[in-house]
């Protein structure tokens, strides 16, 4: 992060400086002014998303969104303070005050905004399956895969179980807490297949060599990614935008997206 961050130093300071000049009220920027008041932005993020988010072999969180989160606090000039919470928990965490924003690999759809303002799309992803089967493998639609022969597992409360219910309503669903659960079903064939964004399957089956683990070879739809920021805070919401925008017109989001998303060589720093 050396590198990026003295890339975005100059662009850093001009950004801080229109931001902490900006006229703040209780009423349009209650959580940017606790976050200028306490110097610190507190973002929630899963711990089991890799390469968005995940824990190495010291337990520390890395990954792009990690890095993308150490960029914006340097612009802010505060303190960079990461929540882990299971997936499921982060939203209400958001809703509660907990944490500021969540990047968490969380798609942006109309039923999530209804109580929160999302900052992007910073990435675009897309449903996949994990599996041990070859026939499976082969799916090109989720016909292929609705079948009530065909036992599913699914992150709780996420988009990948909103695309099970919906698109393979014959399909048994189990859902968990956390990826490595799942996976664990998986491996002990208690599932057929789990359902999750494209590269959280192809990170298992990299994880998980000679265990017969397969992914599809191109997504089953086209999901956007971005910031979840609480609906109450509009300026903040502008601030990231700006900060997002900027990062894109540095090329530093398409140098972080080639870091984590092309160059595999990260996976051996996970446990």
């Amino acid at each position: 992060m050396n590198i990026l961050r003295r890339a975005f130093l100059g662009l850093s300071v001009a950004l801080l400086l229109a931001a902490t000049s900006i006229p703040l009220s209780a009423a349009d920027a209650p959580v940017l002014k606790r976050i200028i008041e306490k110097s610190e932005i507190r973002i929630g993020m899963s711990g089991d998303q890799a390469p968005l988010n995940a824990k190495n072999r010291s337990g520390s969180l890395f990954g792009f969104e990690v890095d993308v989160a150490a960029v914006i606090a340097d612009a802010m000039g505060v303190r960079l303070t990461l929540v882990e919470k299971p997936f499921p928990q982060l939203l209400p965490a958001l809703k509660s005050g907990e944490v500021d924003i969540v990047m968490s690999g969380v798609t942006i759809t109309a039923e999530r905004g209804v109580d929160f303002k999302f900052v992007g799309p910073y990435m675009f992803s897309g449903k996949s399956i994990l599996t041990k089967s070859n026939i499976l493998a082969r799916a090109e639609d989720p016909n292929d895969i609705n079948s009530s022969t065909v036992k599913l597992v699914a992150l709780a409360d996420s988009t990948s179980q909103e695309f099970a219910e919906l698109n393979l309503p014959e399909a048994p669903l189990t859902t968990t807490e956390d990826y490595a659960s799942a996976v664990k079903l998986l491996l002990d064939d208690k599932v057929d297949a789990m359902v999750a964004d494209m590269p959280i399957c192809i990170l298992s089956v990299l994880r998980h060599p000679g265990r017969g683990l397969t992914t599809l070879p191109a997504p089953l739809n086209i999901e956007p990614i971005g910031v979840v920021v609480p609906s109450n805070d509009p300026q903040l919401a502008s601030l990231i935008e700006n900060y997002l925008n900027a990062l894109d017109g540095t090329d530093i989001l398409p140098r972080l997206r080639e870091k984590w998303f092309e160059d595999a060589s990260w996976v051996t720093s996970l446990p």
